[in-house]
């Protein structure tokens, strides 16, 4: 059975190279994102295409991959929503995804974004190697007391919390099941407003639906701290950057942190470094000093990876034996 891998990387190649080494499965990588421009590059009979998070699985694109003979649309990520799931219900297809990979691995990184926003330390590398030893311009704050707000308590945002509370920090949650475990622990649930008002640093865990596209606009970052931090690691359209980047101005905003944008699919995972980028709004938050811009690189560890290449072949082995994953990995 051939499995069609798009947005392809020369790490998913290692990695699923090597966990294949048990199923056998035909693998065919191609480095372009999957959309309308490229779905007939897909051959007639072909089990399964394996996807990213910037693939377009329009309705479009999947009457096509239907007529083709796909039977699964296999996510190698958690998020679904570049997936029309009632088109590939209508059709028959059936997806899966990886609902978890090392959450650890995300909220790290989430971690790490924040450090160094708030110690400088990108800064206090570059100086040091210019010979520079001066402490001006480098002040930062503790962690330990401060107030973090965290939208989401899946398996990531648990994550975050605990190494949060390890920081001696308040926390506090919202999330529409709130999880009884962290809750013990000290963490706070309180409705979204509220939490907003009380955090000194706000980070964003939770998937992205219709319903909470743009979470963070102007309204909500009205409610939150004069000078608060924000770290986003989810994704990019819970931002309206627009009014993120008003905010920075304003100095409402006083440190971001990204490492998903809503326009990125144009624009991550690609050497651009010779390249004109006409996208003025990433280039616009990428002048501020105040904000920092990772490409997409929460998830990107060796077990983060190892992990999504085992699911995501067991999925697809599971399902070709009539095996029903279990609800949370599949959608469809």
């Amino acid at each position: 059975m051939k499995i069609v891998f798009f947005s392809a990387k020369p790490y998913d190649k290692t990695f699923f190279n090597r966990e294949n080494e048990q199923y056998g499965f035909e693998l065919e990588y191609l480095e372009t994102h999957l959309g309308p421009h490229i779905v007939n590059a897909v051959d007639n009979g072909t089990y399964a295409v394996c996807v990213f998070v910037n693939d377009k699985l329009t309705a479009e694109v999947i009457e096509v991959l239907a007529v083709k003979g796909v039977k699964v649309i296999a996510l190698r990520c958690a998020g679904f929503n570049n997936v029309q799931l009632e088109a590939a219900k209508k059709h028959g297809i059936r997806v899966c995804r990886v609902p978890a990979y090392s959450p650890e691995a995300v909220a790290e990184h989430a971690v790490a974004m924040l450090l160094t926003l708030n110690r400088k330390t990108h800064k206090a590398y570059n100086r040091v190697r210019e010979q520079n030893f001066a402490l001006h311009g480098l002040l930062g704050f503790n962690l330990h007391g401060k107030t973090v707000g965290v939208v989401g308590t899946g398996k990531i945002g648990r994550a975050f919390c605990n190494i949060m509370l390890g920081f001696g920090c308040r926390v506090l949650a919202f999330d529409p099941y709130p999880d009884a475990t962290l809750q013990a622990q000290g963490v706070e649930y309180l409705p979204f407003e509220e939490l907003l008002a009380a955090s000194d640093i706000v980070s964003l865990h939770c998937p992205l639906t219709p319903e909470n596209k743009y979470l963070i606009d102007q309204n909500a970052i009205r409610q939150m701290k004069k000078g608060v931090t924000l770290i986003n690691t989810s994704r990019g359209a819970l931002l309206h950057t627009n009014h993120v980047i008003e905010s920075l101005k304003s100095g409402h905003i006083a440190y971001l942190g990204i490492d998903v944008y809503e326009q990125e699919e144009k624009l991550f995972f690609k050497d651009l470094s010779a390249s004109i980028i006409e996208d003025d709004m990433i280039q616009r938050l990428m002048s501020f000093p105040n904000v920092l811009v990772t490409g997409h690189q929460a998830f990107f560890t060796e077990e983060a990876l190892q992990q999504i290449a085992e699911v995501t072949l067991r999925n697809v082995d599971g399902l070709s034996k009539g095996n029903e994953p279990g609800r949370d990995v599949l959608l469809a």
